[in-house]
């Protein structure tokens, strides 16, 4: 039984793969069906009909080949082939009594004209063959127009329209289905790449901030010890010792955010938690180590939800470190972090004048202390303030290519907020970023998020 199903599939594979030899077993099926029904007589209306009972007609034998010959282009030309299978119906109920069952192609071509073409058509093709078959059987033919077997042809046309129209329903139907499947099937790999994407940007982010940060702190005491080694080696030891606690938190954050590439089962998943306000001190502190004179003011003691306490503690660390790397000598900051309605607005100010006596994109440096910035008209926004004022501000030096603003603005913008940063009237340089208290990712909330700094330092 195995045997036969398997090799009555592999039939079926083979004759989908061959549709004209499949048109073509079927012309010899119908021919054969049609002689054998051109032997059977009709019954007198008390028995059934009796096969043998007459012989066909050479013209007779004629028309039902040409007519079975006709299906074999049944898929190229479907109006075509029941046009010329219709006419030979017509012609062998006029001419020829009692008539030969030519019909039968007649009924084959009408199923597929209406399995390919719309319904339409099918309605105003299958209601045109069948009337005009019908019509022609009961006025030409030897029995009553009410006999059964002219009912029977009116029967058999118009199933074929019925089942034809049912076929061409459900394989459109079905091809559908396939295409929405399909289509959703691309939508899903386009969201898993969106996301990807997404999350690859979101790590790339985390690990600028991490490095930018302290690999500045790690320079810039590195050069304190190098410059005073010899004469001062109790500063160097001391400088060398923020280098080392600079690279160890340096690691410890890498290792954080190197966790989020983990796959499950990875043993030792990192469980430290993310940095936020709460560890503000700590941050502030080590800028005050490399020599920066930081004043922080932070009033809002309120619980922030995880990812805004983050991007609130990731635009202070890649500021201040902007203003260690490049607002020059002798220069202060200063953080400040206000609950203002439902938003959250962290700023950060310097005095600073640029590296070199001048900020890039400035005026000429003056004499009066402030460093003799010409003000610009109005601030750059995002990622594109350092463009606005000149290559090389705040940590976006062409020759390095950082993206430290455009970190800050994606940070911000992806929780719904908004970022400026630029010169300041008078001097010096300002990062400013509000921030929604409700952030767009509905990230649960981390207690204890901004205690700890609710004291002006």
């Amino acid at each position: 039984m195995t045997t036969l199903s398997s090799g009555f599939a592999r039939a079926r594979r083979w004759l989908r793969g061959h549709p004209l030899a499949f048109d073509a077993a079927l012309a010899f099926g119908t021919l054969a069906a049609m002689i054998c029904g051109s032997f059977t007589a009709p019954g007198d209306g008390h028995g059934p009909p009796a096969f043998g009972a007459r012989t066909p007609e050479l013209f007779s034998v004629l028309l039902m080949t040409l007519s079975a010959a006709a299906l074999v282009l049944r898929r190229r030309r479907p109006m075509q082939v029941l046009a010329v299978t219709g006419a030979l119906s017509v012609v062998e109920y006029v001419l020829m009594e009692p008539p030969a069952p030519v019909v039968m192609g007649t009924v084959i071509a009408l199923y597929t004209v209406a399995s390919r073409t719309d319904r339409p058509t099918t309605w105003r093709v299958g209601l045109l063959t069948t009337v005009a078959v019908t019509a022609t059987a009961m006025l030409f033919g030897s029995t009553p127009w009410y006999s059964q077997e002219n009912f029977a042809v009116f029967a058999w046309t118009g199933l074929a329209g019925a089942a034809g129209d049912a076929v061409r329903s459900r394989r459109a139907f079905v091809d559908a289905i396939r295409e929405r499947a399909e289509r959703a099937e691309r939508t899903r790999e386009e969201e898993a790449r969106r996301r990807v994407a997404e999350e690859r940007l979101r790590i790339a982010r985390d690990l600028h901030d991490v490095v930018a940060h302290h690999i500045a702190l790690v320079n810039v005491q590195a050069g304190v010890a190098a410059h005073v080694m010899d004469k001062r080696p109790d500063q160097a030891k001391e400088a060398l010792a923020h280098v080392r606690d600079a690279s160890r938190s340096a690691l410890n954050e890498l290792r954080v955010t190197v966790g989020l590439l983990r796959q499950q089962g990875d043993p030792e998943a990192p469980t430290e938690p993310a940095p936020g306000l709460a560890v503000l001190g700590e941050l502030v502190d080590t800028f005050r180590n490399a020599g920066l004179p930081v004043e922080v003011a932070c009033a809002d003691r309120d619980r922030l939800p995880a990812a805004v306490d983050l991007a609130a503690y990731r635009v202070i660390q890649e500021a201040l470190t902007n203003v260690r790397k490049h607002a020059g000598a002798a220069v202060r900051a200063e953080v400040s972090v206000v609950r203002v309605g439902a938003t959250v607005e962290v700023t950060v100010l310097d005095n600073g004048r640029g590296s070199a006596g001048r900020r890039p994109g400035t005026g000429p440096v003056g004499g009066d202390g402030t460093g003799g910035i010409a003000p610009r008209p109005r601030a750059a926004t995002g990622g594109d303030a350092h463009a606005g004022a000149g290559a090389g501000v705040y940590g976006e030096e062409p020759e390095s290519g950082g993206h430290g603003l455009v970190g800050m603005r994606e940070r911000v913008t992806a929780l719904g907020g908004a970022l400026t940063a630029g010169p300041r009237y008078g001097g010096g340089f300002r990062v400013h970023a509000i921030l929604p208290v409700e952030a767009r990712t509905g990230e649960p909330e981390r207690p204890g998020t901004a205690g700890g700094t609710g004291i002006r330092r």
